[in-house]
């Protein structure tokens, strides 16, 4: 009877046991995270996704790494995802899927409560984001070749058309940190992880350069006594680092460089 007795109550500890490993347990191996969903509590106001407050039932936003966890199912629901893994040479780009809406005009969401893009990238390597807070665009970093400088324009700050400016900033071709516009500030060669919607980079080659003047490009002009005079050449030329910035905001590309500049100074330094 015993005997009996003991082996009902290890089955019934083996079930429990079981049932409790089974329905109660989570565990996100390597790779992988657990959003937590809650089923029971007070129902999210119109509108919302996510469980901010404490006894509110939705999805949680804060996650749980890989291991072995325990939760009433009665209460608790999980989902396991992957964790975003970024190579290097790329950056992720951050978009809050909750909270307010930004006021018209706006594209960052520079308030913790506010929805949008976050100015905020990630990095290369491994992050657990929870896909129902956060979406993640992965995009190229900004990579300067050896020879270039990078001409950095800010998207964000204060308009230059619309904004009261300091004095010494009015009429000016480049701007100081915190103003929308070129920046006077060059980046060296190398790879950036920069908010492609807060700054726009173009990589200008400060290497020598050289220009055919030859055949459509050939000088022609008339001596004094009626001759006509074609002269071919080679112009080589560079862009100083300090002055890459400037001439890109009030010239343009090298193409734009070459017939604006180069062209018209070199035919005026022949004739």
């Amino acid at each position: 009877g015993d005997w009996l007795v003991a082996g009902a109550i290890v089955r019934r500890a083996i079930v429990v046991r079981g049932w409790f490993c089974c329905w109660w347990r989570m565990a996100p191996r390597n790779g992988e995270f657990a959003v937590l969903i809650r089923k029971t509590g007070e129902n999210l106001p119109p509108g919302e996704i996510l469980a901010l407050k404490p006894g509110q039932k939705g999805i949680y936003l804060d996650v749980l790494p890989e291991g072995r966890y325990f939760r009433n199912p009665y209460t608790w629901t999980w989902e396991i995802c992957k964790i975003t893994d970024i190579p290097a040479g790329r950056l992720g780009l951050q978009t809050r899927l909750y909270g307010s809406e930004l006021p018209s005009g706006e594209i960052l969401a520079l308030k913790p409560e506010q929805k949008g893009i976050l100015p905020d990238i990630l990095r290369p390597g491994k992050h657990r984001v929870n896909p129902y807070a956060y979406d993640i665009l992965v995009v190229n970093a900004q990579h300067i070749k050896p020879g270039n400088v990078g001409v950095v324009t800010s998207l964000v700050g204060k308009d230059v058309l619309h904004d009261v400016l300091p004095k010494e900033q009015e009429n000016q071709f480049l701007v100081i940190t915190g103003m929308k516009g070129v920046l006077p500030e060059v980046l060296d060669p190398g790879t950036y992880y920069l908010n492609p919607y807060m700054v726009s980079v173009v990589e200008v080659n400060l290497q020598s350069q050289r220009f055919e003047m030859s055949g459509g490009e050939a000088i022609t002009f008339l001596t004094q006594d009626g001759f006509i005079v074609r002269v071919e050449g080679t112009i080589e030329f560079n862009i100083q680092r300090d002055k890459a910035a400037l001439l890109t905001q009030q010239v343009g590309d090298m193409d734009d460089i070459i017939k604006k500049l180069i062209i018209p100074r070199a035919r005026g330094f022949m004739r």
